[in-house]
């Protein structure tokens, strides 16, 4: 988002009144342009958005976001209009901080209710900050005068990220076929997702913290393990930060094992692809399914492609092009990623996924440990070849951690029967990367 650039005298600018603003406007004057916008986030929504844009503009100039400095003065200097709450709101959502729009686009819509391009701005920054319950409200409360592409395709989606599935197949047995073939591919995913919620259901709640059924009905990805730690107090089976381990990246393979038999896939091979940690993974992905290891080729059928992590995948050499062949499905092929982001989505979506994680450390990386004055310290990194680390994953203890207990229980049979109940809407459609935690919600750390 924001970096700082040169500022201006502290006289020249014009100070937020609300006491709530203090803080923002204090790490301004440190320079701390990342602080100034936790802070807002945490304290600016209830504010009037003309007030808040006092702080914006400023933050926005020390980064050089002309478009957002204007719009910002604009609605700091008249802050009823709809015009300028729409500028604002817009500009926000460009530079990444729809956090700040969301008041102002609500007031905007306010001001002109019959406005779509208001309306579908606002569902979008809902969009982007995960609250679709609120999007698939704002859309849903004028279902009357709502457009079927896009209108009523975002409220059927927001519905569906929100959780609410009876509405979002009213709504989607109302939306006919679009007649511009660019909203095909999105009508595509959204009839598949359905697919899969009716399949899934009968065999798993799909309730709020049913992350792995939902992993499945959003992206069409088996998860195969849940946090053992924090359920019940914000986590629903992600990771925060892990310090992942040689164990869990067996248990992780294993549980692939698992659903290729439960799918009935029959791969002939495995692909290594680029990037160190994921072909360290690949070649014991090979022992464990006793299959040979190959390198990728794109129109490779029946074959595991195993990636360590997704993201890392597309920073090695070839790894842009390579991401790009793996959105469209090869017959046959089956891509499982052993740690996904949930927080900073890759562009592919994997068929199988061993945990969800906001940050992680590779076992190879270096543990991260307390130095001798207590300060946290990265270990060494484990530089041996990719063959001698495979053996250790091979040779580890694929046990599941204990946990707090308070994570539900995931027996291997009863993994396995979710994945029978499912396979037939497995590995279809292609691979487009999810942008939302949908409707299981966990806490995030900044």
């Amino acid at each position: 988002m924001f970096s700082r650039r040169n500022r201006r005298p502290k006289s020249a600018e014009p100070r937020p009144n609300s006491p709530e603003l203090t803080e923002a406007w204090e790490s301004l004057d440190q320079g701390d342009i990342p602080g100034a916008l936790r802070s807002l986030r945490a304290h600016a929504e209830p504010l009037p958005p003309g007030e808040v844009a006092v702080v914006v503009a400023r933050a926005a100039r020390e980064a050089g976001f002309d478009d957002l400095h204007t719009a910002a003065t604009a609605l700091a200097a008249r802050p009823d209009r709809a015009q300028e709450l729409y500028s604002y709101g817009y500009a926000c959502v460009e530079r990444g901080v729809s956090y700040l729009a969301i008041p102002a686009l609500r007031q905007a819509l306010d001001r002109v209710p019959d406005s779509g391009a208001v309306l579908r701005e606002l569902v979008s920054a809902y969009e982007r900050e995960g609250r679709h319950p609120e999007a698939a409200d704002a859309l849903n409360v004028r279902e009357s005068a709502l457009n079927d592409w896009p209108d009523r395709y975002l409220l059927v989606y927001n519905a569906l990220m929100a959780g609410d599935l009876e509405l979002a197949r009213r709504q989607y047995g109302l939306l006919p076929d679009p007649e511009d073939e660019i909203w095909l591919g999105a009508q595509d995913r959204q009839r598949r997702m359905l697919e899969r919620a009716a399949v899934a259901g009968p065999v798993t709640p799909l309730d709020r913290s049913d992350l792995r059924g939902w992993q499945f009905v959003m992206g069409g990805t088996v998860l195969g393990t849940l946090s053992p730690y924090g359920f019940d107090v914000g986590m629903t089976g992600r990771f925060a930060w892990l310090q992942d381990s040689h164990d869990l990246c067996l248990r992780g393979l294993l549980r692939l094992r698992t659903v290729l038999a439960a799918a009935e896939a029959r791969p002939r091979s495995v692909s290594l692809l680029p990037g160190r940690g994921s072909r360290i993974l690949g070649l014991a992905a090979a022992e464990i399914l006793d299959l040979p290891a190959v390198e990728f080729a794109a129109d490779r059928q029946d074959t595991v492609v195993i990636a360590y992590d997704l993201d890392e995948v597309a920073r090695a050499d070839q790894g842009p092009e390579v991401i790009g062949q793996l959105l469209e499905r090869t017959p046959g092929q089956v891509l499982h990623e052993h740690a996904s982001s949930w927080t900073d989505w890759p562009v592919v979506t994997a068929d199988s996924v061993t945990l969800l994680h906001q940050s992680v450390r590779a076992p190879w990386d270096g543990h991260l440990a307390a130095g001798q004055d207590g300060t946290p310290e990265h270990g060494a990194p484990d530089d041996r070849p990719a063959e001698e680390v495979c053996a250790e994953i091979v040779a580890a203890d694929a046990t599941p951690d204990e946990g707090d207990g308070a994570t539900p229980a995931d027996p291997d049979d009863r993994f396995a029967d979710f994945v029978t109940a499912v396979r037939g809407t497995w590995l279809q459609g292609n691979r487009t990367g999810l942008r939302s935690a949908g409707p299981v919600r966990s806490s995030r750390f900044v």
